[in-house]
């Protein structure tokens, strides 16, 4: 009996956190256009020039952020922004589940800049996939939910509004 309660018990919370992925995919599969590149936290290893640029607004990017990462902003953003970038140089634009980021990455393109790539998930799936994050004293626990409604994407970490 205690066997199959424990069994039955295993299936509900890996059918519950699949569900959550496939419920996380299915939306950014919305928010995301086919023909924009994305690039996964574990692929970011193998870019070690890329730059990083936070597309959230400043008191997001405050709370946490990638390591390395510039803030750029969304609704401040201007190209003067990104004044020193080469436009060969590989840049990774990310925010909280990557539809800001998308936006001002296809700014970017239109501006010139060649090899601009999404960070699939934002920083919501990097802190659920366990790639930590870190604010102006060091690495944290903190990441900021953007709002209560898409803060339901966060699974991990301790959730600022």
């Amino acid at each position: 009996m205690k066997k199959n309660l424990a069994l039955l018990l295993l299936l509900t919370v890996s059918t519950m956190a699949w569900g959550q992925s496939l419920a996380y995919k299915t939306l950014l599969k919305g928010v995301y256009e086919k023909d924009f590149p994305v690039v996964n936290p574990q692929d970011l290893e193998g870019m070690p020039d890329a730059v990083l640029l936070d597309t959230r607004e400043i008191e997001e990017f405050e709370i946490s952020h990638l390591k390395g990462a510039n803030w750029v902003g969304y609704d401040t953003f201007t190209m003067d922004s990104v004044n020193g970038i080469s436009k060969e140089q590989p840049i990774v634009v990310y925010c909280s589940i990557g539809a800001r980021s998308q936006d001002i990455g296809k700014k970017l393109k239109k501006a010139g800049f060649k090899n601009v790539y999404n960070l699939y998930g934002g920083v919501f799936h990097w802190v659920n996939e366990g790639f930590p994050v870190y604010n102006k004293e060091g690495e944290t626990s903190k990441v900021h939910g953007y709002s209560r409604t898409w803060g339901i994407w966060l699974n991990r970490g301790e959730k600022v509004y």
